[in-house]
């Protein structure tokens, strides 16, 4: 899969982006708090297999992070300092 601002084939358009990339920064951002917060909170209590799951789910958000940011910066190169708000 390409990491340009938009993916081959979806709908949409430079002006008009398919993917809300901000707010999706924000919700993977929440996401690696929580599961980062409840795995470490779990592997104190001793339960070891949830701890792993959510650290598991806590790395996905982390790579989620990497690739918003990737496609974020090639919107920015493609569209120039035009500010965006959270759903665009």
């Amino acid at each position: 899969m390409p990491l340009g601002p938009q993916p081959q084939g979806r709908r949409g358009t430079i002006e008009e982006p398919y993917s809300p990339l901000n707010l999706r920064l924000v919700l993977a951002a929440f996401g690696f708090v929580v599961c980062t917060v409840l795995s470490v909170l779990l592997f104190r209590a001793g339960w070891t297999v949830p701890g792993w799951l959510l650290a598991a789910w806590a790395l996905a958000a982390v790579i989620d992070i990497v690739v918003i940011q990737i496609r974020r910066r090639a919107r920015k190169r493609t569209t120039g300092d035009r500010d965006h708000s959270l759903f665009e």
